[in-house]
Protein backbone atom coordinates (compact mmCIF):
# COMPACT_ATOMS: atom_id res chain seq x y z
CA UNK A 1 0.00 0.00 0.00
CA UNK A 2 1.21 3.34 -1.13
CA UNK A 3 2.48 5.37 1.78
CA UNK A 4 -0.07 8.38 2.20
CA UNK A 5 2.29 12.35 1.65
CA UNK A 6 1.72 14.07 4.85
CA UNK A 7 0.58 17.70 4.09
CA UNK A 8 2.95 20.72 4.13
CA UNK A 9 0.74 22.39 7.33
CA UNK A 10 0.83 19.00 9.11
CA UNK A 11 4.97 18.55 8.69
CA UNK A 12 5.68 21.91 9.90
CA UNK A 13 2.92 21.66 12.71
CA UNK A 14 4.51 18.20 13.72
CA UNK A 15 8.11 20.52 13.98
CA UNK A 16 6.75 22.67 16.46
CA UNK A 17 7.62 25.37 13.67
CA UNK A 18 3.76 26.82 13.44
CA UNK A 19 0.83 26.66 15.84
CA UNK A 20 -2.35 24.88 15.28
CA UNK A 21 -4.03 28.34 15.14
CA UNK A 22 -1.69 29.67 12.84
CA UNK A 23 -2.04 27.08 10.39
CA UNK A 24 -5.89 27.70 10.50
CA UNK A 25 -5.25 30.97 9.85
CA UNK A 26 -2.81 30.54 6.78
CA UNK A 27 -4.94 28.34 5.50
CA UNK A 28 -7.87 30.86 5.52
CA UNK A 29 -5.69 33.28 4.22
CA UNK A 30 -4.25 31.08 1.45
CA UNK A 31 -8.32 30.41 0.11
CA UNK A 32 -9.37 33.95 0.55
CA UNK A 33 -6.16 35.26 -1.61
CA UNK A 34 -5.84 32.44 -4.17
CA UNK A 35 -1.90 31.63 -2.44
CA UNK A 36 -0.43 28.39 -2.23
CA UNK A 37 -0.18 27.31 1.85
CA UNK A 38 3.49 27.85 1.88
CA UNK A 39 3.03 31.71 0.31
CA UNK A 40 0.41 32.35 3.44
CA UNK A 41 2.95 30.84 5.98
CA UNK A 42 5.59 33.30 5.10
CA UNK A 43 3.37 36.51 4.09
CA UNK A 44 1.76 35.95 7.56
CA UNK A 45 5.07 35.75 9.01
CA UNK A 46 4.31 32.44 10.77
CA UNK A 47 7.40 30.80 9.55
CA UNK A 48 10.66 31.26 7.07
CA UNK A 49 11.10 30.51 3.73
CA UNK A 50 14.01 27.90 4.57
CA UNK A 51 11.05 26.37 6.81
CA UNK A 52 8.82 25.97 3.90
CA UNK A 53 11.49 24.74 1.80
CA UNK A 54 12.87 22.19 4.38
CA UNK A 55 9.20 21.33 4.90
CA UNK A 56 8.79 20.24 0.88
CA UNK A 57 11.72 18.61 0.36
CA UNK A 58 10.39 16.46 3.68
CA UNK A 59 7.16 16.18 2.15
CA UNK A 60 8.76 15.17 -1.62
CA UNK A 61 11.40 13.13 -0.59
CA UNK A 62 13.62 15.39 -2.06
CA UNK A 63 17.51 16.85 -0.35
CA UNK A 64 17.07 20.11 0.93
CA UNK A 65 20.07 22.26 -0.05
CA UNK A 66 21.28 25.61 1.73
CA UNK A 67 22.85 27.61 -0.87
CA UNK A 68 24.85 30.12 1.33
CA UNK A 69 27.56 27.28 2.21
CA UNK A 70 29.00 27.20 -1.26
CA UNK A 71 27.77 24.11 -2.96
CA UNK A 72 27.48 25.05 -6.36
CA UNK A 73 30.20 25.68 -8.19
CA UNK A 74 31.69 27.56 -11.45
CA UNK A 75 32.19 23.79 -13.07
CA UNK A 76 28.80 23.04 -11.98
CA UNK A 77 27.40 26.22 -13.63
CA UNK A 78 28.57 25.16 -16.86
CA UNK A 79 26.55 22.20 -17.02
CA UNK A 80 23.42 23.80 -18.09
CA UNK A 81 22.70 26.81 -20.52
CA UNK A 82 22.87 29.85 -18.85
CA UNK A 83 19.40 31.20 -20.40
CA UNK A 84 18.09 28.04 -19.41
CA UNK A 85 19.19 28.60 -15.48
CA UNK A 86 18.10 32.16 -15.67
CA UNK A 87 14.72 31.44 -17.97
CA UNK A 88 13.30 28.31 -15.21
CA UNK A 89 15.23 29.16 -11.74
CA UNK A 90 17.55 25.95 -11.59
CA UNK A 91 21.09 25.67 -10.38
CA UNK A 92 23.10 22.55 -11.44
CA UNK A 93 25.37 21.61 -8.75
CA UNK A 94 26.92 18.34 -9.54
CA UNK A 95 27.33 15.46 -11.81
CA UNK A 96 27.63 11.92 -11.46
CA UNK A 97 27.51 9.73 -14.57
CA UNK A 98 24.71 10.75 -16.81
CA UNK A 99 22.98 12.17 -13.87
CA UNK A 100 22.37 15.85 -13.38
CA UNK A 101 22.22 17.47 -10.04
CA UNK A 102 19.85 19.76 -10.19
CA UNK A 103 18.16 22.39 -7.75
CA UNK A 104 14.81 23.51 -8.16
CA UNK A 105 11.74 25.63 -6.34
CA UNK A 106 9.08 23.88 -6.97
CA UNK A 107 8.81 19.87 -6.84
CA UNK A 108 5.44 19.99 -8.53
CA UNK A 109 6.79 21.78 -12.02
CA UNK A 110 7.66 18.50 -13.66
CA UNK A 111 7.83 20.18 -17.04
CA UNK A 112 11.46 22.01 -16.24
CA UNK A 113 12.38 18.40 -15.29
CA UNK A 114 11.07 16.62 -18.50
CA UNK A 115 12.23 19.70 -20.46
CA UNK A 116 15.88 19.24 -18.63
CA UNK A 117 16.21 15.94 -19.23
CA UNK A 118 15.38 16.13 -22.74
CA UNK A 119 17.56 19.01 -23.87
CA UNK A 120 20.51 18.13 -21.49
CA UNK A 121 20.37 14.25 -22.72
CA UNK A 122 20.80 13.08 -19.15
CA UNK A 123 18.52 12.38 -16.04
CA UNK A 124 18.39 14.86 -13.72
CA UNK A 125 18.38 14.35 -9.94
CA UNK A 126 16.52 16.95 -7.77
CA UNK A 127 16.98 18.87 -4.96
CA UNK A 128 15.30 21.95 -3.18
CA UNK A 129 15.88 25.33 -2.36
CA UNK A 130 14.02 28.46 -1.40
CA UNK A 131 13.17 30.55 -4.29
CA UNK A 132 14.36 33.61 -3.15
CA UNK A 133 18.29 32.17 -2.43
CA UNK A 134 18.18 30.97 -5.78
CA UNK A 135 17.08 33.83 -7.30
CA UNK A 136 19.59 35.79 -5.81
CA UNK A 137 22.32 33.44 -6.59
CA UNK A 138 21.47 33.79 -9.98
CA UNK A 139 21.32 37.49 -10.31
CA UNK A 140 24.79 37.86 -8.70
CA UNK A 141 26.92 34.09 -10.02
CA UNK A 142 25.44 33.60 -13.56
CA UNK A 143 26.34 35.20 -16.56
CA UNK A 144 23.41 36.73 -17.87
CA UNK A 145 24.39 35.96 -21.26
CA UNK A 146 24.28 32.79 -23.69
CA UNK A 147 25.36 31.98 -26.77
CA UNK A 148 21.74 31.65 -28.13
CA UNK A 149 20.63 34.62 -26.38
CA UNK A 150 23.53 36.85 -28.20
CA UNK A 151 22.94 35.87 -31.41
CA UNK A 152 18.61 36.50 -30.70
CA UNK A 153 20.02 40.14 -29.60
CA UNK A 154 21.97 40.94 -32.66
CA UNK A 155 19.82 39.81 -34.99
CA UNK A 156 16.76 41.61 -33.19
CA UNK A 157 15.71 44.98 -35.39
CA UNK A 158 14.76 47.34 -32.48
CA UNK A 159 16.94 49.82 -34.32
CA UNK A 160 17.79 52.49 -31.26
CA UNK A 161 21.42 53.11 -30.23
CA UNK A 162 22.74 54.02 -26.88
CA UNK A 163 23.37 57.58 -28.36
CA UNK A 164 19.82 57.89 -29.75
CA UNK A 165 18.17 56.64 -26.68
CA UNK A 166 20.04 59.49 -25.34
CA UNK A 167 22.89 60.78 -22.80
CA UNK A 168 20.57 60.34 -19.69
CA UNK A 169 19.77 56.65 -19.46
CA UNK A 170 23.83 56.01 -20.23
CA UNK A 171 24.28 55.96 -16.30
CA UNK A 172 21.15 53.58 -15.66
CA UNK A 173 23.06 50.83 -18.16
CA UNK A 174 26.58 51.59 -16.90
CA UNK A 175 25.53 50.69 -13.48
CA UNK A 176 24.14 47.55 -14.57
CA UNK A 177 26.37 44.19 -14.64
CA UNK A 178 28.85 44.63 -17.87
CA UNK A 179 26.15 46.49 -19.76
CA UNK A 180 23.98 43.05 -20.69
CA UNK A 181 22.51 43.39 -24.34
CA UNK A 182 18.95 42.28 -22.56
CA UNK A 183 19.28 45.14 -20.03
CA UNK A 184 20.39 47.34 -22.89
CA UNK A 185 17.41 46.25 -24.45
CA UNK A 186 14.73 47.15 -21.69
CA UNK A 187 16.45 50.66 -21.31
CA UNK A 188 16.15 51.53 -24.40
CA UNK A 189 12.93 50.17 -24.97
CA UNK A 190 11.80 52.22 -22.03
CA UNK A 191 13.78 55.68 -23.10
CA UNK A 192 12.26 55.16 -26.32
CA UNK A 193 8.90 54.91 -25.06
CA UNK A 194 8.83 58.18 -22.94
CA UNK A 195 10.80 60.41 -25.58
CA UNK A 196 7.88 59.45 -27.90
CA UNK A 197 4.88 60.26 -25.09
CA UNK A 198 3.84 57.10 -25.21
CA UNK A 199 1.64 56.07 -22.21
CA UNK A 200 1.85 52.33 -22.46
CA UNK A 201 4.37 49.65 -23.40
CA UNK A 202 2.83 46.57 -24.62
CA UNK A 203 4.78 43.49 -24.87
CA UNK A 204 3.17 40.56 -26.57
CA UNK A 205 4.07 37.20 -26.76
CA UNK A 206 3.09 35.68 -30.53
CA UNK A 207 3.37 32.28 -31.66
CA UNK A 208 6.49 33.28 -33.94
CA UNK A 209 7.57 36.42 -32.39
CA UNK A 210 7.32 39.09 -29.41
CA UNK A 211 5.51 41.99 -30.56
CA UNK A 212 6.43 45.75 -29.02
CA UNK A 213 3.79 48.25 -28.80
CA UNK A 214 3.49 52.17 -27.91
CA UNK A 215 0.55 53.61 -27.13
CA UNK A 216 0.80 57.07 -28.14
CA UNK A 217 -2.24 59.90 -27.85
CA UNK A 218 -4.74 56.79 -27.36
CA UNK A 219 -3.96 54.80 -30.07
CA UNK A 220 -1.08 51.99 -30.52
CA UNK A 221 1.28 51.61 -32.66
CA UNK A 222 3.50 48.62 -33.50
CA UNK A 223 6.96 49.23 -32.72
CA UNK A 224 9.09 45.76 -33.61
CA UNK A 225 8.75 42.77 -33.41
CA UNK A 226 11.34 40.68 -31.07
CA UNK A 227 12.72 37.71 -31.79
CA UNK A 228 10.65 34.97 -29.96
CA UNK A 229 14.07 33.88 -28.15
CA UNK A 230 14.07 37.12 -26.44
CA UNK A 231 10.84 36.50 -24.82
CA UNK A 232 12.25 34.24 -21.54
CA UNK A 233 14.53 37.17 -20.54
CA UNK A 234 12.94 40.36 -21.50
CA UNK A 235 9.75 38.75 -19.26
CA UNK A 236 12.41 37.79 -16.75
CA UNK A 237 14.14 41.22 -16.24
CA UNK A 238 10.95 43.29 -16.29
CA UNK A 239 9.79 41.34 -13.54
CA UNK A 240 12.86 41.42 -11.66
CA UNK A 241 12.43 45.54 -12.18
CA UNK A 242 8.82 45.40 -10.81
CA UNK A 243 9.48 43.23 -7.97
CA UNK A 244 7.02 40.01 -9.09
CA UNK A 245 7.75 36.86 -8.51
CA UNK A 246 9.58 35.71 -11.91
CA UNK A 247 8.51 31.81 -10.96
CA UNK A 248 4.84 32.58 -10.77
CA UNK A 249 3.88 32.24 -14.50
CA UNK A 250 -0.05 30.94 -13.86
CA UNK A 251 -2.01 34.23 -12.56
CA UNK A 252 -1.45 37.66 -12.93
CA UNK A 253 0.83 39.93 -11.05
CA UNK A 254 1.26 43.71 -10.84
CA UNK A 255 4.50 45.36 -9.96
CA UNK A 256 5.64 48.80 -10.20
CA UNK A 257 9.55 50.24 -11.75
CA UNK A 258 10.76 53.95 -10.66
CA UNK A 259 13.21 55.12 -13.36
CA UNK A 260 15.32 58.17 -13.53
CA UNK A 261 14.82 59.01 -16.90
CA UNK A 262 16.60 62.27 -18.13
CA UNK A 263 15.97 65.07 -14.83
CA UNK A 264 12.67 63.25 -14.60
CA UNK A 265 11.73 60.18 -12.20
CA UNK A 266 9.26 58.40 -13.77
CA UNK A 267 7.01 55.56 -12.58
CA UNK A 268 5.96 52.48 -14.39
CA UNK A 269 3.09 50.54 -13.29
CA UNK A 270 3.43 47.08 -14.76
CA UNK A 271 0.59 44.54 -14.97
CA UNK A 272 1.70 40.17 -16.67
CA UNK A 273 -0.73 38.19 -17.43
CA UNK A 274 -0.58 34.94 -18.52
CA UNK A 275 -1.99 34.69 -22.30
CA UNK A 276 -1.63 31.40 -24.88
CA UNK A 277 1.67 31.89 -26.14
CA UNK A 278 3.31 33.71 -22.65
CA UNK A 279 3.01 36.17 -20.69
CA UNK A 280 1.65 39.46 -21.87
CA UNK A 281 3.61 42.34 -20.36
CA UNK A 282 2.21 46.16 -19.92
CA UNK A 283 4.02 49.47 -18.57
CA UNK A 284 1.92 52.05 -17.54
CA UNK A 285 4.05 55.12 -17.87
CA UNK A 286 2.98 56.96 -15.11
CA UNK A 287 4.05 60.83 -15.75
CA UNK A 288 3.43 63.52 -12.37
CA UNK A 289 3.61 66.32 -15.13
CA UNK A 290 0.74 64.39 -16.98
CA UNK A 291 -1.94 65.34 -14.39
CA UNK A 292 -0.84 68.84 -13.14
CA UNK A 293 -1.83 70.15 -16.39
CA UNK A 294 -4.29 72.77 -14.93
CA UNK A 295 -7.97 72.94 -15.75
CA UNK A 296 -7.43 75.23 -18.96
CA UNK A 297 -5.33 72.61 -20.38
CA UNK A 298 -8.40 69.71 -20.45
CA UNK A 299 -9.39 71.16 -23.31
CA UNK A 300 -12.97 72.73 -22.06
CA UNK A 301 -14.73 75.42 -24.55
CA UNK A 302 -15.81 78.33 -22.58
CA UNK A 303 -18.92 77.49 -21.04
CA UNK A 304 -18.10 74.48 -19.97
CA UNK A 305 -15.02 75.97 -18.14
CA UNK A 306 -17.20 78.40 -16.56
CA UNK A 307 -20.12 75.39 -15.36
CA UNK A 308 -17.07 73.25 -14.22
CA UNK A 309 -15.36 75.83 -11.87
CA UNK A 310 -18.67 76.89 -10.46
CA UNK A 311 -19.52 73.59 -9.79
CA UNK A 312 -16.17 72.09 -8.19
CA UNK A 313 -16.60 75.61 -5.81
CA UNK A 314 -19.76 74.30 -4.11
CA UNK A 315 -19.18 73.33 -0.60
CA UNK A 316 -21.34 69.91 -0.44
CA UNK A 317 -22.86 67.36 -2.86
CA UNK A 318 -21.15 64.56 -5.50
CA UNK A 319 -19.69 65.73 -8.99
CA UNK A 320 -19.15 62.19 -11.04
CA UNK A 321 -17.05 62.04 -14.07
CA UNK A 322 -17.93 58.95 -16.41
CA UNK A 323 -15.99 57.60 -19.10
CA UNK A 324 -14.36 54.55 -20.20
CA UNK A 325 -10.77 53.16 -19.35
CA UNK A 326 -8.23 55.81 -20.16
CA UNK A 327 -10.58 58.94 -21.37
CA UNK A 328 -9.04 61.15 -18.72
CA UNK A 329 -11.14 60.85 -15.82
CA UNK A 330 -8.07 60.85 -13.02
CA UNK A 331 -6.37 63.34 -14.65
CA UNK A 332 -9.74 65.95 -14.77
CA UNK A 333 -10.04 64.66 -11.06
CA UNK A 334 -7.07 66.06 -10.34
CA UNK A 335 -7.31 69.24 -12.07
CA UNK A 336 -9.89 69.76 -9.77
CA UNK A 337 -8.28 69.13 -6.58
CA UNK A 338 -5.32 70.91 -7.64
CA UNK A 339 -7.67 74.00 -8.22
CA UNK A 340 -8.97 73.70 -4.84
CA UNK A 341 -5.91 72.49 -2.44
CA UNK A 342 -5.48 75.17 -0.26
CA UNK A 343 -4.45 75.60 3.29
CA UNK A 344 -7.73 76.17 4.32
CA UNK A 345 -9.27 72.75 2.94
CA UNK A 346 -8.48 68.94 4.00
CA UNK A 347 -8.70 66.75 1.06
CA UNK A 348 -8.68 62.94 1.32
CA UNK A 349 -8.89 60.25 -1.61
CA UNK A 350 -9.51 56.65 -1.23
CA UNK A 351 -7.26 55.28 -4.35
CA UNK A 352 -6.97 51.77 -6.00
CA UNK A 353 -3.72 52.68 -6.85
CA UNK A 354 -2.38 55.53 -5.79
CA UNK A 355 -0.63 56.38 -9.18
CA UNK A 356 0.59 59.70 -8.07
CA UNK A 357 1.14 61.71 -5.33
CA UNK A 358 0.53 65.29 -4.47
CA UNK A 359 1.42 67.94 -1.42
CA UNK A 360 -1.21 68.71 0.72
CA UNK A 361 -3.52 65.98 -0.09
CA UNK A 362 -3.96 62.99 2.37
CA UNK A 363 -3.93 59.57 -0.13
CA UNK A 364 -5.13 56.12 0.90
CA UNK A 365 -4.46 53.01 -0.93
CA UNK A 366 -6.77 50.79 -1.09
CA UNK A 367 -5.65 47.43 -0.49
CA UNK A 368 -8.30 44.74 -0.58
CA UNK A 369 -6.41 41.84 0.30
CA UNK A 370 -6.88 43.12 4.06
CA UNK A 371 -10.07 44.26 3.96
CA UNK A 372 -9.60 47.64 3.25
CA UNK A 373 -12.00 48.77 0.76
CA UNK A 374 -13.42 51.93 -0.97
CA UNK A 375 -16.60 51.79 2.00
CA UNK A 376 -14.15 51.25 4.52
CA UNK A 377 -11.68 54.29 3.55
CA UNK A 378 -14.90 56.45 3.26
CA UNK A 379 -16.40 55.71 6.35
CA UNK A 380 -12.70 56.54 8.11
CA UNK A 381 -12.64 59.51 6.09
CA UNK A 382 -15.63 60.82 7.39
CA UNK A 383 -14.47 60.74 11.15
CA UNK A 384 -11.05 63.08 9.59
CA UNK A 385 -13.24 66.32 9.28
CA UNK A 386 -12.38 66.53 5.55
CA UNK A 387 -13.61 69.49 3.49
CA UNK A 388 -13.49 67.36 0.51
CA UNK A 389 -12.92 63.68 -0.73
CA UNK A 390 -11.79 61.93 -3.88
CA UNK A 391 -12.89 58.29 -4.21
CA UNK A 392 -11.51 56.67 -6.82
CA UNK A 393 -14.43 54.45 -8.32
CA UNK A 394 -18.30 54.10 -7.13
CA UNK A 395 -18.02 50.30 -7.58
CA UNK A 396 -21.00 49.10 -5.81
CA UNK A 397 -24.17 49.73 -3.82
CA UNK A 398 -22.10 50.17 -0.96
CA UNK A 399 -19.81 52.52 -1.62
CA UNK A 400 -22.50 54.67 -3.39
CA UNK A 401 -24.59 54.89 -0.33
CA UNK A 402 -21.54 56.02 1.86
CA UNK A 403 -20.86 58.65 -0.91
CA UNK A 404 -24.14 60.01 -1.03
CA UNK A 405 -24.19 60.64 2.80
CA UNK A 406 -21.22 62.03 2.84
CA UNK A 407 -22.37 64.59 0.31
CA UNK A 408 -25.55 65.05 2.11
CA UNK A 409 -23.57 65.88 5.55
CA UNK A 410 -21.89 68.69 3.96
CA UNK A 411 -18.84 67.17 2.32
CA UNK A 412 -18.01 67.98 -1.44
CA UNK A 413 -17.39 64.83 -3.54
CA UNK A 414 -15.58 63.84 -6.17
CA UNK A 415 -15.67 60.44 -8.21
CA UNK A 416 -15.83 58.01 -11.27
CA UNK A 417 -18.02 55.71 -12.50
CA UNK A 418 -18.13 53.72 -15.93
CA UNK A 419 -21.04 55.03 -18.33
CA UNK A 420 -20.88 56.00 -21.27
CA UNK A 421 -22.61 59.18 -21.34
CA UNK A 422 -23.96 61.38 -18.69
CA UNK A 423 -27.41 61.03 -18.06
CA UNK A 424 -26.68 57.21 -18.08
CA UNK A 425 -24.42 57.82 -15.18
CA UNK A 426 -28.34 58.22 -12.98
CA UNK A 427 -29.91 55.10 -13.98
CA UNK A 428 -26.57 53.53 -13.36
CA UNK A 429 -26.50 54.37 -9.60
CA UNK A 430 -30.51 53.81 -9.42
CA UNK A 431 -29.79 49.83 -10.90
CA UNK A 432 -26.83 49.47 -8.35
CA UNK A 433 -29.76 49.37 -5.59
CA UNK A 434 -28.89 53.72 -4.40
CA UNK A 435 -32.73 54.84 -3.64
CA UNK A 436 -33.43 57.47 -6.25
CA UNK A 437 -34.22 60.17 -4.15
CA UNK A 438 -30.64 59.95 -2.61
CA UNK A 439 -29.40 60.17 -5.97
CA UNK A 440 -32.38 63.24 -7.21
CA UNK A 441 -30.55 65.18 -3.80
CA UNK A 442 -27.14 64.53 -3.91
CA UNK A 443 -25.98 64.51 -7.09
CA UNK A 444 -25.05 68.24 -8.46
CA UNK A 445 -23.38 67.47 -11.78
CA UNK A 446 -22.46 64.46 -13.90
CA UNK A 447 -19.45 64.99 -17.03
CA UNK A 448 -19.08 62.43 -19.38
CA UNK A 449 -15.33 62.60 -21.20
CA UNK A 450 -12.95 61.44 -24.07
CA UNK A 451 -9.64 61.90 -24.77
CA UNK A 452 -9.25 63.35 -28.84
CA UNK A 453 -6.09 63.73 -30.55
CA UNK A 454 -5.49 67.16 -31.86
CA UNK A 455 -3.60 68.43 -35.14
CA UNK A 456 0.05 68.82 -34.93
CA UNK A 457 0.88 72.61 -35.24
CA UNK A 458 3.95 71.64 -37.39
CA UNK A 459 2.45 70.24 -40.51
CA UNK A 460 -0.97 71.50 -39.62
CA UNK A 461 -2.68 72.24 -43.56
CA UNK A 462 -5.88 72.79 -44.89
CA UNK A 463 -8.00 69.36 -45.39
CA UNK A 464 -10.00 69.05 -48.91
CA UNK A 465 -13.75 68.99 -48.27
CA UNK A 466 -15.41 66.24 -46.40
CA UNK A 467 -17.38 63.68 -48.25
CA UNK A 468 -21.56 63.84 -48.13
CA UNK A 469 -21.23 60.29 -45.93
CA UNK A 470 -18.51 62.10 -43.70
CA UNK A 471 -20.76 64.92 -43.26
CA UNK A 472 -23.90 62.39 -42.47
CA UNK A 473 -21.77 60.51 -40.20
CA UNK A 474 -21.49 63.33 -38.04
CA UNK A 475 -24.14 65.52 -38.84
CA UNK A 476 -23.18 68.13 -40.70
CA UNK A 477 -24.96 70.55 -42.59
CA UNK A 478 -23.17 72.29 -46.19
CA UNK A 479 -24.47 75.83 -43.99
CA UNK A 480 -22.20 74.69 -41.13
CA UNK A 481 -19.22 74.48 -42.95
CA UNK A 482 -19.39 77.13 -45.55
CA UNK A 483 -16.60 79.67 -44.93
CA UNK A 484 -15.01 77.88 -42.33
CA UNK A 485 -12.13 75.77 -43.43
CA UNK A 486 -11.07 72.36 -42.20
CA UNK A 487 -8.12 71.39 -41.28
CA UNK A 488 -5.76 67.92 -41.11
CA UNK A 489 -2.18 66.97 -40.15
CA UNK A 490 0.54 66.24 -42.95
CA UNK A 491 2.22 64.40 -40.58
CA UNK A 492 6.09 65.00 -40.16
CA UNK A 493 8.85 63.87 -37.68
CA UNK A 494 7.81 65.93 -34.62
CA UNK A 495 4.01 63.84 -34.83
CA UNK A 496 5.54 60.53 -35.96
CA UNK A 497 3.83 61.08 -39.11
CA UNK A 498 0.47 60.76 -37.75
CA UNK A 499 -0.64 64.05 -38.12
CA UNK A 500 -1.58 64.11 -34.70
CA UNK A 501 -0.16 65.44 -31.49
CA UNK A 502 -1.41 65.79 -28.14
CA UNK A 503 -4.81 64.95 -26.50
CA UNK A 504 -7.89 66.82 -25.24
CA UNK A 505 -11.26 66.40 -24.07
CA UNK A 506 -14.26 66.16 -25.37
CA UNK A 507 -17.37 66.95 -22.63
CA UNK A 508 -20.83 66.24 -22.18
CA UNK A 509 -21.96 67.86 -18.72
CA UNK A 510 -25.42 67.42 -17.19
CA UNK A 511 -26.02 70.28 -14.33
CA UNK A 512 -28.91 68.83 -12.02
CA UNK A 513 -32.12 71.06 -12.28
CA UNK A 514 -35.42 70.34 -10.42
CA UNK A 515 -36.47 68.69 -13.92
CA UNK A 516 -33.73 66.80 -13.95
CA UNK A 517 -34.00 65.92 -10.10
CA UNK A 518 -37.50 64.36 -10.97
CA UNK A 519 -37.15 62.07 -13.35
CA UNK A 520 -34.40 60.60 -11.19
CA UNK A 521 -36.71 60.57 -8.53
CA UNK A 522 -39.22 58.83 -10.40
CA UNK A 523 -36.73 56.09 -11.60
CA UNK A 524 -37.21 57.53 -15.67
CA UNK A 525 -34.95 55.96 -18.10
CA UNK A 526 -32.00 57.75 -19.91
CA UNK A 527 -33.46 59.13 -22.80
CA UNK A 528 -35.96 61.55 -20.99
CA UNK A 529 -33.14 62.13 -19.00
CA UNK A 530 -30.69 63.30 -21.83
CA UNK A 531 -33.84 64.95 -23.25
CA UNK A 532 -34.34 67.39 -20.12
CA UNK A 533 -30.52 67.82 -19.93
CA UNK A 534 -30.43 69.03 -23.55
CA UNK A 535 -33.54 71.44 -23.13
CA UNK A 536 -31.56 72.89 -19.73
CA UNK A 537 -28.42 73.34 -22.66
CA UNK A 538 -26.20 69.83 -21.86
CA UNK A 539 -23.88 69.95 -25.01
CA UNK A 540 -23.47 66.12 -26.09
CA UNK A 541 -19.70 64.64 -26.91
CA UNK A 542 -20.97 64.67 -30.31
CA UNK A 543 -21.97 68.31 -30.40
CA UNK A 544 -18.56 69.43 -28.37
CA UNK A 545 -16.21 67.23 -31.15
CA UNK A 546 -17.75 69.16 -34.03
CA UNK A 547 -17.32 72.56 -32.42
CA UNK A 548 -13.85 71.62 -31.97
CA UNK A 549 -13.26 70.71 -35.63
CA UNK A 550 -14.24 73.58 -36.70
CA UNK A 551 -12.05 76.08 -34.64
CA UNK A 552 -9.55 73.67 -36.44
CA UNK A 553 -8.32 71.31 -33.36
CA UNK A 554 -9.13 68.52 -34.23
CA UNK A 555 -10.31 65.83 -37.32
CA UNK A 556 -13.93 64.69 -38.87
CA UNK A 557 -12.37 61.50 -38.77
CA UNK A 558 -10.82 61.43 -35.10
CA UNK A 559 -14.44 62.90 -33.61
CA UNK A 560 -16.40 59.89 -35.39
CA UNK A 561 -13.47 57.30 -33.90
CA UNK A 562 -13.88 58.36 -30.68
CA UNK A 563 -17.32 59.86 -30.15
CA UNK A 564 -21.02 58.48 -30.62
CA UNK A 565 -22.25 58.83 -33.42
CA UNK A 566 -25.85 57.49 -32.78
CA UNK A 567 -28.86 59.29 -32.23
CA UNK A 568 -27.77 61.78 -34.92
CA UNK A 569 -30.96 63.70 -35.46
CA UNK A 570 -30.74 65.24 -31.80
CA UNK A 571 -27.09 66.94 -32.30
CA UNK A 572 -27.63 70.52 -31.80
CA UNK A 573 -26.73 73.13 -34.59
CA UNK A 574 -22.77 74.11 -34.28
CA UNK A 575 -22.52 77.63 -34.48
Amino acid sequence: MARKQKKLGEILSRWGVVPANGLADALQYAADHGKRIGEALVELELCSEDDVYKALATQFDMPFVDLTQDVVTKSALDLVPHDLIRRHMVLPIGKEDNRIRVVITDPLDLDTIDMLRFRLNAEIETALAPLSKVKHFIDNFVDPMSDELTKSIASMSLSVSIDEAGADLQKIMEDEAEDAPIIRLINMMIGEAVRSRASDIHIEPMSDRVRVRYRIDGVCHVRDDIPKAMQGPMTTRIKILAGIDIAEKRVPQDGRIKMKIGDDSIDFRVSSCPAYHGESIVLRILRPDSVRVGIQALGFLDDDYESFIKIIKRPNGIFLVTGPTGSGKTTTLYAALQELNRPDRKIITAEDPVEYEFAGMNQCQVREEIGLTFAKILRAMLRQAPNIILVGEIRDKEVGDVAIQAALTGHLVFSTLHTNDAPSAVTRLIDMGIKPFLVASAIQAIMAQRLIRTICEECKVEAPDPTPSQMQLLGFEKSDLEGRPLYQGKGCKRCGGTGYRGRIGIFEMLIMNNEIRELAFNRSGAAPLRKAARASGMRTLLADGKLKILRGITTMEEIARVAQVEGLAEVTEVD
